[in-house]
Order: structure tokens, then sequence, then C-alpha cells
């Protein structure tokens, strides 16, 4: 018996910004749903606009399981992950441990394929998955701004910063293109391509 796939389902239970006044909770099966959304995008457009090769199929796959370790270790918040660099070093070592740990709890012929996903053995995989990742914690700001909870402007502005400090070509698209549609409401969204 093998538990791998029973102990990823368990992500649903791990709910994400638990330092901060949420309108609705984000559990961490939920975000790696729309981190594995955007990472696919991020990829397409990386190639089909901007002509890099990318595969956006492996994006996505690397995206579902971007933060299974925390199956294991929970949901650590930003401010304690990044506090320093000792915390960081540590909590990325944590981090490997957990995702082995549970590498281990698939049959051998199947470990390797899954490690490569859970350890980001690919650089250019591993960049638009962090990309993702904040987009997603961009867009999480500002559906929480939209519901009227100002304790996300600072980790609005923040997570923004950083996004364009990444100098992506990928990810200032999607900002240009996508990210305004988040700020509307339903009614106000349009359906076509106008």
């Amino acid at each position: 018996m093998y538990s791998f796939y029973a102990l990823v389902s368990r992500m649903k239970n791990i709910t994400r910004w638990s330092l901060m006044r949420n309108s609705f909770s984000e559990n961490v099966q939920e975000h790696s749903h729309m981190v594995a959304v955007i990472a696919h995008s991020l990829a397409v457009i990386r190639q089909e606009v901007f002509g890099i090769p990318c595969s956006a199929d492996r994006a996505a796959s690397a995206a579902l399981f971007h933060d299974a370790s925390e199956i294991f270790t929970g949901d650590m918040p930003t401010p304690i992950k990044y506090f320093n660099p000792e915390i960081m070093t540590a909590y990325k070592q944590v981090e490997a441990v957990a995702s082995e740990k549970l590498i281990s709890t698939l049959p051998k012929e199947l470990q390797r394929s899954y490690r490569e996903l859970l350890l980001g053995e690919d650089e250019d995989i591993e960049k638009i998955v962090k990309a993702a990742d904040k987009l997603s914690a961009y867009i999480k700001c500002i559906e929480e701004l939209k519901s009227g909870s100002d304790e996300f402007k600072q980790a609005a502005a923040q997570t923004m910063a950083k996004l364009k400090a990444l100098e992506m070509p990928e990810v200032a698209y999607f900002i240009e293109h996508f990210i305004p549609a988040f700020e509307l409401t339903l009614d106000e969204l349009n359906f076509t391509n106008d």
C-alpha cells in the first residue's frame, strides 16, 4: 500500500494566510490549482508571444506539486519564512526533507518522475512556477482588497514589487493583459474579447 495520493489529497486541509484576517479562506490545494493554471499560461505566453521554448504541461504539473511538502510542514507565513537568511535556508532544507519523505510514499518505479516535480530540478520551469506562485498571491490580495480587507494592502504592494523585480516578459504580459480583470465584478467582466 502506498500513501502518496492520499497524502496529496490532504493539501485541502492546510489553510494559507494564517496570520492575516481573511474575507474567505484559501487552502493549499486551491492555491496549487490556481498556480498551475497561471504557470501553464506563463509558459504558453513565453512560447507563443516571445518565441522561447517552454513546456506548458511541465510547468502546470510542477505547479500542482510546488507546495506538496506543506503536507508535512504546514504553510509557514511569509514574514516568518523570509525573516532572515538563516530561517529561509533552514526552511528550504526542511521542505527538501519533507518532499523526499513524500516521494518515499510512492513505488520505486514512480519516484524519479515525481522527484523532478517536487524538487524543482528544471531551473526554467522553477522560475515559471515561482512567478505563478507570486501572481496567485497577488490575485488573492486583489480579491481580499475588493472584499474590503485592508489587511492585504501592504502584501499587495510588496508582491507587485517582487513580480516587477523578476523582470520576466511573460509576467509583465500577464499583468498587463489579465490582472485588470481580477479587479472587476462578475457583472463588469466582458465575456468577449472587445
